[in-house]
């Protein structure tokens, strides 16, 4: 008969969504006689594990829903490589209350400088801050506009988009817009003007912008509205990939296999 409420327990905490409770009572419930604890503390442990446990598949899933290229946080960035970054700054920035102002970031700098790492940094401390983020090269995301632009989708994902508290762009630069493109990203960095925060990532300093976006009063406006509340990021030096590879390189040749 002792199955029969265990059963009851299992169905009930299944029903509930709490899976850990069901996973751990009865070890919970051990460890806190062998200890003498009396039964409100027990519970206490119990739903205190479940809460933590709740938050890691919640990060997890607003990870997931990010869509990261890769999921790096800044312990791992080598800031003595990139002495035109200022730490501090970015490790304010991690705090994201940038992103509950509906501030930007921009980071700019040539290829290799870790400018995509710092964005995949911060989307990840947003991620785990419990701020919904989307990532997307800026080359993706205009050519998912488009798309949706000729399939009369555009004004369902720029609402899917709006909802988005952080959207990452990277490599703004790297390939020059169409007209269509151009206007369908500046009405996107428009609608999110003081209601979302953007990081954009990009190699070019803002005077050669208009390279990408092939209109002047474009690439004006569309600064006048990204940098009105801005954190600029200057990640100006020798690409420490490039170092990287010359270190493990220079290893290889003094300890040959």
């Amino acid at each position: 008969m002792t199955e029969v409420p265990e059963l009851l327990l299992t169905h009930h905490l299944k029903t509930l969504r709490l899976p850990t409770i069901g996973r751990e009572y009865d070890k919970q419930a051990r460890i806190c006689a062998a200890e003498g604890v009396d039964h409100v503390r027990y519970l206490a442990r119990l739903t205190e594990l479940e809460l933590i446990d709740r938050e890691r598949r919640m990060v997890e899933r607003r990870i997931k829903a990010a869509k990261f290229s890769a999921v790096k946080s800044l312990d791992s960035f080598e800031f003595q490589a990139i002495p035109s970054l200022n730490k501090m700054a970015v490790l304010e920035l991690a705090r994201c209350e940038w992103i509950e102002r509906k501030d930007n970031v921009i980071a700019l700098g040539p290829s290799g400088t870790g400018k995509t790492h710092i964005a995949l940094g911060l989307g990840l401390s947003a991620c785990q801050k419990g701020l919904p983020v989307s990532f997307v090269t800026a080359a993706s995301l205009v050519h998912e506009l488009m798309e949706a632009h000729d399939d009369k989708r555009l004004v369902r994902m720029q609402r899917q988009l709006a909802k988005v508290k952080l959207l990452i762009i990277d490599e703004l630069g790297f390939v020059p817009l169409s007209k269509t493109g151009a206007e369908l990203l500046f009405e996107l960095i428009s609608q999110r003007y003081e209601r979302g925060s953007t990081l954009i990532t990009s190699n070019l300093p803002f005077e050669e912008w208009t390279q990408t976006f092939g209109s002047e009063r474009l690439t004006g406006a569309l600064l006048d509205r990204l940098t009105h509340h801005v954190n600029i990021l200057e990640m100006n030096g020798e690409s420490y990939r490039l170092n990287q590879s010359r270190s493990r390189l220079k290893t290889t040749k003094q300890h040959p296999s």
